[in-house]
């Protein structure tokens, strides 16, 4: 079995370290005032990744935590995978200018598509389908699309994105485990790379992503957040999970 990357998150809003609850703005946990002392944890850690979100653009598009996220970036050896309020081309060569080595286009794929592939010209794309039932949600969370999620992901097949990042938004945050009927029908309706985001709470829920499987094919990435800050989930004993059974037995 071929490993799942995992990819610790970090949120920014006001420059510090947060999670929401299932999205909402109204409940925020703040975890750190030094993200990238955070980022330098993870990476420490053994991660191959960190993912950033900038949830003050996303909800507004005035990237205010952006020179966090370039900071982030400079202060790391390992890749940044950054989204939220990354509206334009200019916007992800900003980003990929600091150092960024995948944008996640989230709103803006969703309201005008044919940007993944003008930004995937500059660098590597994923597209970010937030997701509250089936709907596709915009404008960090707080709009619904009118856009399924089934739809969706058969819009950026041939736009030049590597992967899509799918977050069920009434699990994050909750610890309450994935939505993995979902991601079955994500994995059957896309051959992009699938990276799984929302309500990873304990161990098993990680065993539960990698035994999903649909033709085959496995999400590629699973993004966790508040396991990680809250200590139900050890980092290194997630690595080793996603891994694959070599992991867990060197570990062992």
């Amino acid at each position: 079995m071929t490993g799942i990357a995992l990819f610790p998150a970090i949120d920014l809003r006001g420059g510090r370290c947060v999670r929401l609850l299932r999205g909402d703005y109204g409940q925020e946990t703040v975890y750190g005032d030094d993200p990238v002392r955070q980022a330098l944890d993870f990476q420490e850690a053994g991660v191959s990744w960190v993912h950033v979100v900038d949830l003050d653009a996303a909800r507004s598009g005035d990237p205010v935590n952006r020179p966090v996220v370039a900071a982030i970036v400079a202060a790391l050896d390992i890749p940044v995978q950054t989204g939220g309020g990354i509206r334009s081309v200019g916007d992800a060569a900003e980003l990929f200018a600091a150092g960024v080595r995948r944008v996640v286009l989230g709103t803006a794929a969703v309201e005008r598509p044919e940007l993944v592939a003008e930004v995937s010209r500059l660098g590597a794309v994923a597209v970010g389908l937030d997701v509250r039932g089936r709907e596709v949600a915009v404008h960090g969370w707080t709009t619904g699309s009118g856009v399924l999620l089934d739809a969706a992901l058969r819009r950026y097949g041939d736009q030049g994105a590597e992967a899509v990042v799918v977050t069920q938004i009434d699990r994050d945050g909750t610890l309450e485990g994935p939505d993995l009927e979902m991601y079955r029908e994500a994995l059957a309706a896309t051959s992009l790379d699938v990276v799984a985001s929302g309500g990873v709470g304990v161990p098993g829920h990680l065993d539960e992503l990698c035994a999903l499987e649909v033709d085959g094919r496995r999400v590629a990435g699973v993004i966790v957040g508040r396991a990680l800050y809250e200590g139900t989930v050890d980092l290194g004993d997630a690595l080793a999970r996603l891994a694959g059974p070599t992991g867990m037995e060197q570990e062992r």
